[in-house]
């Protein structure tokens, strides 16, 4: 009995894609986690004041909790970092499914919005891995954009980057997804 080649490469690309879907919902889930523990601490500290009054304490017991149990994730700078996230984006229908933690920690750094969503509409729009948005932030593309008179060109230098082909480079820390 012949068996086709081809039927080799349609196994492997069925692999290869739910292997892809696997680590992207995973992430996705990660994001969630992350924006509702954010959410809690924001809303426990605030306590509808302007200013919380005794934040520090809260994250570092919430750290010292945790943290023996689920590891870094659960550190006193995570944890900041989650609070801000969910102080930068309040509303979870906000949060792009293309975007892993990694993007979200690079634009939770961004202190303008207008900027911030430039950031987000470009690596959406141009599939850029979070390696990629990093050295597109690094390198100043907004204001680089603001400042030309030829912005059609440096969008096309900045979008001549390679595209991510394999799951592995769109999160920088994958999960171990055996299949």
């Amino acid at each position: 009995m012949e068996i086709k080649k081809d039927i080799f490469v349609q196994i492997q690309n069925i692999i290869s894609n739910a292997q892809t879907k696997a680590i992207r919902a995973v992430d996705n889930e990660r994001v969630l986690m992350y924006w509702q523990i954010g959410k809690i601490i924001f809303e426990e500290e605030q306590q509808g004041k302007d200013r919380a009054d005794y934040g520090k304490y809260l994250i570092k017991t919430i750290s010292e909790t945790f943290q023996p149990q689920f590891g870094s994730g659960f550190s006193v700078r995570q944890l900041e970092m989650n609070r801000q996230f969910y102080r930068i984006f309040p509303n979870t229908n906000a949060l792009r499914s293309q975007l892993s933690w990694t993007h979200f920690r690079t634009l939770i750094r961004i202190d303008n919005q207008d900027k911030r969503e430039f950031y987000i509409a470009e690596t959406e729009k141009n599939n850029w891995t979070a390696r990629q948005l990093e050295r597109q932030v690094s390198s100043q593309l907004f204001e680089r954009l603001l400042l030309s008179n030829d912005v059609k060109d440096v969008l096309a230098v900045a979008r001549e980057e390679k595209m991510p082909t394999d799951a592995k480079e769109i999160i920088k820390d994958p999960m171990v997804l055996n299949f």
